[in-house]
This record gives structure tokens, C-alpha cells and sequence, in this order.
């Protein structure tokens, strides 16, 4: 059978259109096998082949540029082509997807899964012979209404409204309709879509502009045409609407054990959904299990990113405690921990594992011949195994770190495959994961489910790194640079930048193996979230790259980079002084200034001399990491010193990066990188005016503007891969020092960015005002990163007026306390703007009722980011079940989001 592909594209000198597809006509799926389409004038491009039976063909259209070897790839997901008309000659109009069109984000699964999925429109009366479909992809459908079809044939209806024809949805978002064209003439056919009541059986809404129009060849009858068109001309506003952010493991329920499970989500759910919320947002839920302690609550440091966390089980529906016995104690600790204001996350763990073990022995004989599992497991054993492994070694060995593990320390598909055999010995202990995961993806996927059916969806969280000894660095150590660390140079979270310990990406090895791993996590998380954020967005632009012998981020380095050579320096003015600029820089005067009457201690017990006022810090505490090991050992003999020592240690670190220049490690000396902050140091003080005004210029040009082009290609490297790979809305997380390239590429890209109230990108303004938000973005009043509303309020008096003042609008002084009347203002200000989505974090929501919220504001923080090691466990202080019965606080909510259109 034949089948012609066409269409329009208006190319330019050098470019021609190639089309790619799945069958050996069009090249086999190989992108150099693809077919070059022949040139028909005007804008028309055309391609016939002939093809033996097939039962779908997937293709897609790409522009070549010739010279340059440029291929434009057109948006979204391969088109398909399905064999409904067996042996009949098939004639195919496209119409060219571009890019940036504002209506490609409706094709992403949290509308087609759940906003817009219309039922199926089984009653549409399927055609016995056909010569011509219509075809149109459009998710934005009221699901009230269907779309129809209507135009100057008789098929068509003759333009008579009562005789439009509702297309069929089956392979929604696309809308289908076959008719028979009885005409032995060529036709000029003119139609039209518009909305249809299917109840009322009538137009509700025309699609503007003139018709659609194509020329009918009827040369030969049995020939059937498609006609593929692309957006649905109808003007209804910018869709936008609002959402809940919570950390799963905040959510308090009557049937839970001390924290937020998976079956906790339908409670959150029937509580959105009351209150006209479309999206929840969570934390990452990935298995951070590494110490069996409370530094496991660290949501971003993941010990697998496949994995989920065995915190958010739900016993009961793992399988039935029989054992009386162990009824009771379950029973016993749900009432213990239940009562706990914040989570107890190593008794809760602690008691979970002891029924996780308990359930796996009385279920095991049954459960590991069950067909789901069994799907699941040949479905998931890629990474499964070896996180099973992986969890079996950390308890053996006492330590997640593998270098320990002895024959284990470097990953060994062979000897993992006989670790894991059934007949393993110790197969008991590596099961156990299989059994707890199993029911977590379960558990996790009903909640999912659920929450779609309610037209609601999970907004997830990819952190932006991995835990340095996660089962992904052990598995596939190359694809991370674990000899440095990841981080944030200094912003308002931190004043000496962040140290996450992570491991960077080794973007060269992951572009070798086509980003596999990237592509892998992401279709997993897309199982079930249909929005996911990007911490961090940066970080695929450039990272914070801090070397392991460092504690603070104040000594890292922007990478990939463009590093300063001493040649380029000095031709700009500056003489080099490697000693004077690269080196710790410390007087006699500031250790007075810094160490006031402990700076006898410090020049005896850290520091020696050089010359009369010049000092060098000792060999044994030249690093900040050995000065932090020294520290440790004086809190542990001397613990009633704690807090002197500390502060002593973070002082000490001021003398490591008083310097203005840091060494590219790769350069052999050659080129340097200046210190982010570089003028807070007493070495940049004590330079002379020509020094300083050569090295601001140096300074502004290297963090401002040298890279720009050269971090958005990095970026087009990696974002369209990763963003075409799912059909996950993507947010990024794009807070801090933001590169001036990061906008136009996400926006470009349809990523939404973040925009937060009380930090904004722009470094010229104190607030930004919600009414400022581009459309493509998530607009919110704080993050788990930041204090809620009401801790921020009482923070900082003058920041607190100027705000009241000047962004929300009020006259005179600012209330002492961030009242419920404030708290609604802010809210009024975020869910009317023009952001897209409005996601806001529940302690921020619950502040709106005098009665229902926490008496003491402090409490409700989640995280703080200056403290490397902070525990997370704030939970919601009233139960999801209560809170559904908050009649008034839930009303006032609701009119808020009626009334925004959200």
C-alpha cells in the first residue's frame, strides 16, 4: 500500500524537511536513515512510500540545515499512524508542530490524565466506508463538552449546527471523524471545529478565524485522505489554577503511625477537592535510608532515586497483623506517635521495620508467587536488585559507605546476581525489599489514581544531586564526579553559601550513554506524578562545585567555567600576585576583629608567623575540614563548650576564605577563578583602589556575563532530552543567583520558573508582587526553605512594614502579628495573578483561620538551610479528618479560589 506524507513548512536557504519513522521504509527508527521529502513549491513538502501490512507506524518531521549539520526537531511526542484501512492508499496532511506555541502545554498528562480526560464518546457512529478524516489534537476540553466538526459538504452537515458531527476521543487528546465524500469531482472543502453540548446536542462555541480549507482530490475513490490539523482556534483566557504544598511526611491522620503515608494522600485529596485545589505538591518520597537515624529525614539525599521511602507504608494495608500479640503493640504505638508534635523519625522507623519484618515472614510463601509481584519485579529489577542489595550490604556492614564493603565495595552484576539468587542464603534479607517496595508503589499508585479520578495530581520533587554513598554512585560511580561536592554560592538562605555534599554530575559520561539514567528516573517518576519540580534548575546550566576539603560553599567555583588566565589579567591591568591573591590572607589586626579576646589562642594553637604582621594557618589545619574534625574532638571532651566552639569554628573557616583568586584545578596553575563574595574579605579591603577597580570590572564580567552563552548551550544539551522523555509538566526551581541565559531557555522550553514573594530574582527589588508573574510560572508565598508567613512576619520589623506598605497596599502601621485579614490579602495577591499555577504551602493556607491555626508560628518551619544537618520533621498540627470538617475555614478557602478562577 502507498502512503503519502505531507506538509507545509516554510524553510529557508539550506534547510530542507526530512521526515524519521519506525518502519524500515522511513529509516527504521536510525535518525541518518531518515528520508529527505521533496520540495512541491510554495511551502508544501511531500513524501510517498510504499509499504508492505503494518499495524502502527510512528514518524515525525525534522529540519536539516545543510553545512552546519543543525537538525530542528518539531514538538512533541511521534505521531502515529494506525492501520484502519488495510491495502487502501493513505494520503497524510500535517501541519508542522513549533516549539514555543503556549498550547503545548495542555498535552501534558496533568491535563490529558486529569483536568481536561473527557468520558469516551462511545456513541459515535463509526463509518463503513471512508475517504476522509478529520483529525485535531486538543486536550483543553470542558469535560461537559466534546469537540465537533462542520463544514459545506452534506457530510459536513452544510454548515447546519444541528447537523454537526461530534468527533470520537478514543485516542484523546486526538478527536477523530470519518465521513465518505460522494463527489466524483475534485472539492474544495471548507470546515470548521467548534465546541459541542453532547447533553443539548448544540454548538456552544465556534473556533474564531476564517475557515479551514483544503482542496479534495478525487482522482482516486479508494484513497483515503487525513487531514492532521493542529490547535483548535478558541480563545477562553489563560487556563490557571491553584494548589497545596505539604511534605508527606507533615501529614497527620487518625490511622497513621506518627507520619504522612501514601493512604494518607486520599484524605489531602477530598480535602483539595472540597476546596477547589487542583494540584498537591510534595517533597521528594525516594528512600534516604543510610544511618538508621534521625539525619535519614533529609528528603534530598537519596539512597536510591527508584526507590521509595519505607517511612510512608501503611502497615495495615501491607497485609494483616494476625498475630494478636502484635495487634496490640501496633495499636499501641499508633497512639504513642500519633500524639507526638513533631515526627519521631527513628521510632517511627524503628516500629515500621519490626512490622515490615513480621508481615514478609507471614506473607512470603504467598507473596512471592503473586502475579502482580511478580510483574513488578520483572517490570522493576533494574534497579531493584541492586537496591535490594545495596540495603542488605549498609545493615551487614554497618555503613551505607561501599568503599567498606569489602569484595562488595565496587558494584559486580555477577556477584549481586548471586547475592540476590533465591537460593542465597541470606535471600530472606534481600526479599524483605522486593516485599517493601512492592506495596509502596502499590500503595503510592491508588492514591495517584484516586486523586486523577478527582481531578487532582501529585506535583513530585527531583532533588538535584545524590547522597554520595547512594546505591546509584555505587552501581554507576562514573557517571558522578565524587571526588568534589555540590552546593549554592552565598544567597539569602546562607550568607557563606551551601555544602549539600553531594557528588556533581559527570555530564560528559551521561551525554555518552545518551542520558540513560536521567531518562530512566524520570519515566519512573512519571508512574506517579504528572507535574514534577527541578530543585535547583540551575544545576543544568552550571553547578556550585566546592572541593571536598571544604565546608563552607564560600570556596567553590561555578562548573563547567571559563576560568581567568593570568595572561588575560594582566592585559586587563591587573598584576597577578598569586601569594598576595590565592593564598589565606591574615594580619595581626583582624584576628583581633574577628577572634576579640580569643586571638591569643588562635594565633598560638592555629596559626604561625611569617613576619611581623602576617600569619599562615598551621599544615594539620590548613583545610576547613581539618579544622572541623579538630573542633569535634573538643566539643566531645569538652560538651559544656559546645556553643563556644562552634562559634569558634565558623570563625576560623573566615581565615580559609579570605582570598580573592581560587586555582582551576585543571589549569596547572595557569588560570584562576574569582572568590564568589570576594569583597567581604579583609584581602580585598587592604587592596589599593587601582587593585580593586580591575578586579571588580574582572569580577562583574566573570559571575555576569562571560558565561551566558556558554551555560545555554550546556543546557540545550540536556533540558530538551529530559523534557521530551515524559509527559510530566515541568517546574524548575530557578531561586538564587540566577544567570541572565536561565530565562529565555525555560521559557523557550515551557518549563514553569518559581516565583517566590519574599525572594526575588531580580537583585534590585526587596519584594516581588505577584502581579509581576509571567504566565508560565508557579507563583508562592514561601518555600520549606524559608519561614511561613506568620514566623516571617515577626523576624524582621522593618521588612515586615516595608512589605505591609508598600506591596500589599496598607496605609499606617503594621499589626505586631500577621493576622488572618493579612494573611488573605497575600493569598488574594497570589491566586490573582497571572501565574499559571499557585501553589502554596499548607502552614501558609491554615494561617487564614484564627481558630484552626497553630498558636506559636515558630513551629511551622520545615527546613533551614544554613544548618547542614537540620532535622525534618515539622508535622500539621490537626488531622486531615478534622480539618475536612472546618466547615467555615474551608468555605472562606473555596471562595477565594471561585473568585481567582483557579
Amino acid at each position: 500500500m502507498k502512503i503519502k506524507f505531507s506538509i507545509n513548512y516554510a524553510t529557508k536557504w539550506g534547510q530542507n524537511v526530512k521526515i524519521w519513522g519506525s518502519i524500515p521504509e522511513l529509516g527504521d527508527g536510525k535518525v541518518e536513515s531518515a528520508l529527505w521529502m521533496d520540495f512541491r513549491g510554495g511551502e508544501t513538502w511531500e513524501k510517498e512510500i510504499e509499504v508492505k501490512n503494518f499495524q502502527t507506524i510512528e514518524y515525525k518531521y525534522f529540519i536539516f540545515e545543510e553545512g552546519c549539520n543543525v537538525e530542528i526537531w518539531e514538538w512533541g511526542k511521534n505521531r502515529v499512524l494506525h492501520n484502519e484501512f488495510p491495502r487502501k492508499p493513505i494520503s497524510l496532511k500535517d501541519f508542522w508542530r513549533p516549539t514555543s506555541k503556549i498550547e503545548n502545554i495542555w498535552n501534558t498528562s496533568p491535563f490529558t490524565k486529569a483536568f481536561f480526560k473527557p468520558p469516551e464518546q462511545n456513541n459515535i457512529k463509526k463509518n463503513t466506508k471512508t475517504n476522509l478524516r478529520f483529525q485535531i489534537q486538543y486536550p483543553k476540553v470542558d469535560k461537559k463538552y466534546t469537540i465537533c466538526i462542520i463544514g459545506n459538504t452534506e457530510a459536513l452537515g452544510n454548515w447546519d449546527e444541528k447537523k454537526a458531527l461530534p468527533m470520537d476521543n478514543t485516542h484523546y487528546p486526538f478527536w477523530k471523524r470519518d465521513i465518505f465524500v460522494d463527489t466524483k469531482e475534485d472539492y474544495a472543502i471548507e470546515y470548521k471545529y467548534a465546541l459541542y453540548d453532547t447533553k443539548y446536542k448544540q454548538i456552544v462555541a465556534w473556533e474564531w478565524g476564517v475557515n479551514r480549507s483544503f482542496y479534495y482530490n478525487n482522482t482516486q475513490t479508494e484513497n483515503v485522505q487525513i487531514i492532521n490539523d493542529e490547535s483548535f482556534r478558541y480563545t477562553d483566557g489563560f487556563w490557571k489554577a491553584s494548589g497545596v504544598a505539604v511534605p508527606l511526611f507533615s501529614l497527620r491522620s487518625q490511622k497513621g503511625l506518627g507520619v504522612g503515608e501514601f493512604t494518607d494522600i486520599n484524605l489531602l485529596t477530598d480535602w483539595a477537592a472540597e476546596v477547589g485545589f487542583k494540584i498537591i505538591q510534595i517533597l521528594p518520597i525516594n528512600d534516604t535510608t543510610a544511618q538508621h537515624n534521625w539525619k535519614d529525614s533529609y528528603p534530598y539525599a537519596g539512597i536510591s532515586v527508584f526507590a521509595l521511602h519505607p517511612l510512608y507504608a501503611h502497615i495495615e494495608d501491607m497485609g494483616e497483623v494476625k498475630n494478636e500479640k502484635r495487634k496490640k503493640e501496633l495499636e499501641t504505638a499508633k497512639k504513642l506517635l500519633n500524639q507526638e508534635d513533631t515526627v519521631a523519625y527513628e521510632e517511627v522507623m524503628k516500629v515500621k521495620h519490626t512490622f515490615f519484618r513480621y508481615l514478609y515472614q507471614q506473607e512470603k510463601n504467598i507473596f512471592l508467587q503473586d502475579t502482580a509481584f511478580i510483574d513488578f519485579f520483572q517490570k522493576n529489577k533494574e534497579w531493584l536488585i541492586p537496591y535490594a542489595a545495596f540495603c542488605y550490604l549498609r545493615d551487614s556492614f554497618q555503613t551505607p559507605d561501599f568503599n567498606n564493603w569489602a569484595e562488595y565495595s565496587q558494584y559486580d552484576e555477577k556477584k549481586i546476581q548471586t547475592l540476590c539468587s533465591p537460593k542465597h542464603k541470606h535471600y530472606d534479607d534481600i526479599a524483605i525489599h522486593y516485599f517493601i517496595q512492592f506495596h509502596l508503589d502499590k500503595q503510592l499508585r491508588k492514591a495517584v489514581e484516586y486523586a486523577r479520578n478527582s481531578g487532582i495530581v501529585l506535583k513530585g520533587d527531583i532533588p538535584i544531586g545524590i547522597y554520595r554513598f547512594s546505591c546509584d554512585a555505587w552501581v554507576n560511580p562514573t557517571l558522578y564526579n565524587l571526588h568534589s561536592q555540590a552546593g549554592a554560592p552565598p544567597d539569602d538562605f546562607s550568607i557563606t553559601g551551601q555544602n549539600w555534599g553531594f557528588p556533581t554530575y559527570n555530564w560528559t559520561k551521561m551525554e555518552e550513554t545518551q542520558y540513560k539514567w536521567w531518562k530512566e528516573r524520570l519515566q519512573k517518576m512519571s508512574d506517579y506524578f504528572d507535574i514534577f519540580r527541578i530543585d535547583h534548575i540551575l544545576g543544568f546550566f552550571r553547578i556550585w562545585e566546592i572541593p571536598m576539603h571544604a565546608v563552607e560553599g564560600l570556596l567553590g567555583k561555578f562548573s563547567p567555567c571559563i576560568p581567568l588566565s593570568i595572561q588575560e589579567m594582566e592585559q586587563r591591568g591587573l598584576h597577578f600576585q598569586y601569594h598576595r591573591y590565592c593564598f589565606p590572607y591574615i594580619r595581626d589586626y583582624m584576628l583581633a576583629e574577628i577572634f576579640y579576646e580569643h586571638s591569643e589562642f588562635v594565633k598560638n594553637e592555629f596559626l604561625y608567623k611569617i613576619n611581623n604582621e602576617e600569619y599562615h594557618l598551621k599544615p594539620e589545619y590548613k583545610t576547613q575540614k581539618q579544622v572541623k574534625q579538630y573542633i569535634t574532638t573538643l566539643i566531645q571532651a569538652e560538651p559544656y563548650k559546645k556553643e563556644h566552639y562552634e562559634w569558634l569554628c565558623h570563625q576560623l573557616y573566615r581565615l580559609h576564605t579570605d582570598v580573592l583568586f581560587i586555582e582551576d584545578e585543571a589549569s596547572n596553575g595557569t588560570s584562576f577563578n574569582p572568590r564568589i563574595a570576594l569583597h567581604s574579605t579583609y584581602s580585598y579591603k587592604d587592596l589599593s583602589d587601582y587593585e580593586k577597580y580591575i578586579i571588580d570590572t574582572l569580577y562583574i564580567d566573570y559571575f555576569y556575563k562571560r558565561h551566558n552563552e556558554f551555560w545555554k548551550q550546556k543546557a540545550y544539551q540536556k533540558l530538551p532530552i529530559l523534557k521530551e522523555c515524559s509527559e510530566m509538566l515541568i517546574c524548575g526551581e530557578d531561586l538564587g543567583m540566577v544567570p541572565e541565559c536561565v530565562p529565555q531557555v525555560m521559557e523557550q522550553l515551557q518549563m514553569l520558573n518559581l516565583a517566590v514573594q519574599r525572594m526575588p530574582n531580580n537583585p534590585k527589588i526587596e519584594f516581588w508582587h505577584p502581579s509581576d508573574t509571567p504566565y508560565l510560572s508557579v507563583t508562592t508565598t514561601s518555600t520549606h526553605d524559608m519561614s511561613p508567613i506568620r514566623s516571617w512576619w515577626e523576624e524582621n520589623r522593618q521588612k515586615t512594614q516595608r512589605f505591609y506598605n508598600t506591596i500589599l497596599g496598607n496605609y499606617g502601621e503594621a499589626p505586631q502579628f500577621c493576622e488572618p485579614w493579612i494573611v488573605k490579602q497575600i493569598l488574594n495577591q497570589h491566586f490573582f495573578s497571572q501565574s499559571m499555577l499557585a501553589i502554596v504551602p499548607m502552614q501558609d493556607i491554615i494561617a487564614l483561620d484564627m481558630t484552626i491555626r497553630k498558636s506559636n508560628p515558630h513551629e511551622e518551619r520545615v527546613n533551614i538551610p544554613a544548618i547542614a544537618e537540620h532535622y525534618w520533621k515539622y508535622r500539621i498540627h490537626i488531622p486531615l479528618e478534622n480539618l475536612l470538617k472546618e466547615k467555615k475555614f474551608n468555605n472562606e478557602l473555596q471562595e477565594i479560589i471561585k473568585k481567582s478562577q483557579r
